[in-house]
C-alpha cells in the first residue's frame, strides 16, 4: 500500500526538506546596550561583595539591614551577569 498523506513531485520523487526558518538577527546596538547595563548592573554586586566581606571581617555581629542591602547588591549584580550573557548568547 502506498501513503498518500505525503504529496509527490511530478516526477514522482518526495518533495525536498526546507530548512527551518531562522528568526532575524539582533542588531547590534541592542546587543552593545544590553552588555553596557549589564556591566553597569554589576557594580552594586561587586560592592555587595567588598562591603560584605569588610563587616564580616571587622563585627562579629551583621545589622539586618545591613544583610538586606548585602543581599539586593547581589541580586542586582546577578541580573548583570543574565543580561551580559543573554546578549552574548543570543536567541
Amino acid at each position: 500500500m502506498s501513503d498518500d498523506s505525503r504529496p509527490i513531485m511530478p516526477d514522482g520523487s518526495p518533495p525536498p526538506v526546507l530548512p527551518p526558518r531562522l528568526p532575524p538577527p539582533r542588531s547590534g546596538c541592542a546587543t552593545a546596550f544590553m552588555v553596557l547595563i549589564g556591566l553597569i548592573l554589576l557594580l552594586p554586586g561587586l560592592c555587595a561583595i567588598v562591603f560584605g566581606v569588610g563587616s564580616l571581617s571587622s563585627s562579629l555581629r551583621m545589622e539586618p539591614v545591613l544583610v538586606f542591602l548585602i543581599l539586593l547588591g547581589l541580586m542586582v549584580g546577578f541580573a548583570g551577569i543574565m543580561l551580559i550573557r543573554a546578549a552574548i548568547k543570543g536567541r
